[in-house]
């Protein structure tokens, strides 16, 4: 829509017709999406221009509409899909301007690595030709002078929404979690020694946090990474780290209603099985079977304790 001369917008949507219309459009579309919390919003604008217009057929169909939207979030209540996000870096010069850009993409719900890579493989193989391309399979940061300058590299990784500790008092239901993200954080284990795993005792963890210029859901479903910052955990933290998730997965298990037996052993025997070297008895005597000599890892070795008093409550 451009402005005439005079710079006033002519144009039939320039009414409040025309305006009312793109609402009714929005709030359809947001309904399809499945955003229907969404659809609350837009007609929160709609209401007031209806009423000023004692338009009750108008306001009637809203109505319903709108307790269609909320009938629809009760019923549907972990059923909804919103997404799934990759972060999708690219290395060479082949790639012009996109050389060393990253970007977030949001795929559609429950979409596996292997597809968003066989497909993007697919777009740029063609474009490149399959010999010069080639995926890098790790997550690790990428070294420009280890690349072959006649090749083009994609490197992509399984990103999930960030969220600050604070922000979680606001972001409670799944919509919330799912809906105006700009920050995705992807894990990265490590050792000192080079090697990505290793014993309790030297295994590091990298967080890598990205922020992206747009939040989503946005009208382009890939967006710039406009921003990186990493966090490195030690060893005690990344243990401190597994012991809360195990704990927080137990008391999900034994909260569920109805009841889910086949759930609460599988994360029983996840917890407490000894099949496996690196559960939480193997944790307790690596990190706690003496006081660290080290004063700044007291309070890690405290938390740690604490996590362990959360764990066998549950």
């Amino acid at each position: 829509v451009s402005p005439d001369e005079e710079g006033i917008c002519s144009g039939k949507y320039f009414t409040e017709a025309g305006l009312v219309g793109l609402l009714e459009q929005a709030a359809a579309s947001f309904s399809m999406a499945g955003m229907y919390e969404a659809v609350n919003e837009v007609y929160k604008v709609l209401i007031p221009i209806h009423e000023a217009n004692r338009d009750a057929k108008k306001l009637s169909t809203i109505h319903g509409k709108l307790q269609e939207a909320f009938s629809k979030i009760v019923h549907q209540d972990g059923k909804r899909m919103f997404g799934t996000y990759f972060r999708v870096g690219f290395y060479g010069t082949k790639f012009g301007d996109l050389d060393e850009q990253e970007f977030v993409y949001k795929e559609p719900a429950i979409t596996k690595l292997a597809e968003i890579s066989h497909r993007l493989e697919g777009f740029y193989g063609e474009r490149f030709g399959e010999d010069v391309l080639e995926v890098i399979k790790d997550s690790n940061p990428v070294d420009k002078c280890k690349l072959d300058s006649n090749k083009a590299y994609i490197q992509i990784t399984y990103v999930e929404p960030y969220f600050d500790t604070y922000e979680m008092k606001d972001r409670i239901t799944y919509f919330d979690k799912n809906y105006n993200l700009r920050r995705f954080m992807y894990c990265t284990p490590f050792t000192l020694d080079g090697r990505a795993h290793g014993e309790l005792h030297e295994q590091f963890k990298r967080k890598t946090i990205l922020t992206t210029s747009h939040a989503f859901p946005y009208i382009k479903t890939r967006i710039n990474v406009i921003h990186k910052e990493e966090i490195i955990l030690t060893p005690i933290e990344v243990a401190i780290e597994d012991m809360q998730k195990k704990t927080q997965e137990l008391a999900f298990a034994t909260h569920q209603d109805p009841a889910d037996p086949k759930m609460l052993q599988m994360v029983l025997q996840g917890s407490v099985g000894t099949t496996v070297n690196q559960g939480p008895l193997e944790v307790a005597q690596v990190f706690l079977s003496e006081i660290p000599n080290d004063p700044k890892l007291f309070r890690h070795h405290n938390k740690l304790r604490l996590c362990f008093k959360d764990f066998t409550k549950r």
